[in-house]
């Protein structure tokens, strides 16, 4: 449940304009001071009693959050952030975001709206804070898209997630949080917010663990802006229309025998999106419900065409006169995805680092191609000390149309609380 629209914004600045779309603004961020070593408010939370989250109640959650990733080993998160919340804001939040449709539609823009579009984030919590600080907190005014990828390769996915799901309970219609590849039990089992979680929750870890993963299950695919601008965590998708060869002799079995023969693959359409069933822990590779796994793990390419993304073993890649023929045909102008950081780019001769947090990869008649990423100083868990020292970036959509895009830059929180 929701409480009433905040009438303003809260925001610390509006962010600046740029002189042209590719031109981004870079913030530079201050130093966290180090925390108290008492809370300077009451813990542990409790959910509020009438189930209507608000403002106040979020920024004592951002407080708690932000202090005991400072002060406090992470097995002591439930002394912040007791079960019986934790399960109450999930449960919420399920309810809410498995009723939404795979494709979300933000058509209620006006001639005052900001959309703030943002990459993957990856459990850098400080670096979340920041940005919604920075671009302005959701209110009526200000929408906000979250591209996916909220958990694993940090050390507060949890606490991301958490804090983006009691935005969503609070402005469920201007907070609007998309599905990951990293949403999923296999990437979550290997890139560490499995084990982030059994540390902080301890004999109640695998519970958490579980309601994470159900909530994971009813986050929407992809999103279109205004009818302007579709957005999603890897991309576009390949058409899964299936037609019958024939029908098996006899009155008494008529059923249908399906053609196995190997189709050329075409783009998908926004009709066959909205039906495909994205509640699967981990989208399929092979088979039958491919979709899913395309949105959540394709790539764009400079090669014409669509092709098997062999690299990932999942998902598609495609290329300039597919970005051209999918704004062309549902009369958009933008495609914003995420999905790689400086160390996939690295692999990808052909198209832009990641330097910035954006790059344009597309540019074709009918618009352009954006990918976002929003994590800086990425990754926070590797092997070596050798950092990419890359920025982070979000995008402003702005009116009349919301599909001219305002880059905006910004460098890792510091120090980092100690791991």
């Amino acid at each position: 449940m929701s409480g009433s629209l905040p009438s303003g914004c809260p925001s610390d600045h509006e962010p600046a304009a740029t002189n042209s779309p590719e031109e981004a603004t870079t913030t530079t961020t201050t130093s966290i001071p180090e925390g108290p070593s008492q809370p300077p408010f009451q813990i542990p939370l409790s959910w509020p009693s009438n189930s209507s989250v608000t403002l106040d109640w979020i920024q004592n959650l951002i407080s708690s959050f932000d202090w005991s990733s400072k002060n406090l080993p992470p097995s002591e998160l439930p002394s912040v952030l007791p079960v019986s919340v934790f399960d109450a804001l999930v449960l919420t939040a399920s309810k809410i975001l498995h009723k939404e449709p795979n494709c979300v539609r933000i058509d209620d823009c006006n001639e005052n709206s900001r959309v703030v579009v943002v990459g993957d984030v990856h459990g850098q919590l400080h670096d979340v804070m920041f940005l919604l600080q920075d671009a302005g907190f959701p209110c009526e005014d200000r929408f906000f898209v979250f591209n996916g990828d909220y958990v694993d390769r940090g050390a507060w996915g949890l606490e991301n997630f958490l804090l983006l799901l009691a935005w969503k309970v609070f402005l469920p219609q201007r907070v609007f949080l998309l599905r990951g590849n990293h949403e999923s039990k296999y990437c979550t089992s290997v890139y560490g917010f499995e084990k982030e979680v059994l540390a902080k929750y301890g004999d109640k870890g695998k519970h958490v663990y579980r309601k994470c993963l159900g909530c994971f299950e009813g986050l929407p695919l992809a999103s279109v802006i205004a009818g302007r601008v579709y957005t999603a965590h890897g991309g576009l998708f390949r058409s899964e229309s299936i037609t019958p060869s024939k029908r098996s002799k006899g009155k008494k079995n008529r059923r249908i025998i399906l053609n196995s023969e190997t189709k050329p693959l075409c783009l998908g359409s926004l009709e066959e999106l909205s039906k495909a069933r994205r509640s699967v822990l981990d989208p399929p590779w092979e088979g039958q419900n491919l979709i899913p796994g395309d949105v959540l793990w394709s790539d764009p390419t400079m090669k014409s065409g669509l092709s098997p993304n062999t690299e990932r073993g999942i998902g598609l890649l495609w290329g300039p006169d597919c970005t051209e023929d999918f704004l062309k045909k549902f009369e958009l102008k933008l495609i914003i995805r995420s999905h790689e950081g400086p160390d996939a780019r690295e692999k990808r001769p052909g198209l832009g680092g990641m330097d910035e947090g954006y790059t344009i990869d597309h540019v074709v008649p009918s618009g352009k191609l954006i990918t976002l990423f929003s994590a800086p100083d990425y990754p926070q868990f590797q092997a070596t000390e050798e950092r990419y020292k890359n920025k982070g970036a979000y995008i402003v959509l702005k009116p009349p149309c919301f599909d001219d895009p305002e880059f905006l830059s910004f460098e890792a929180i510091t120090p980092r609380p100690a791991v």
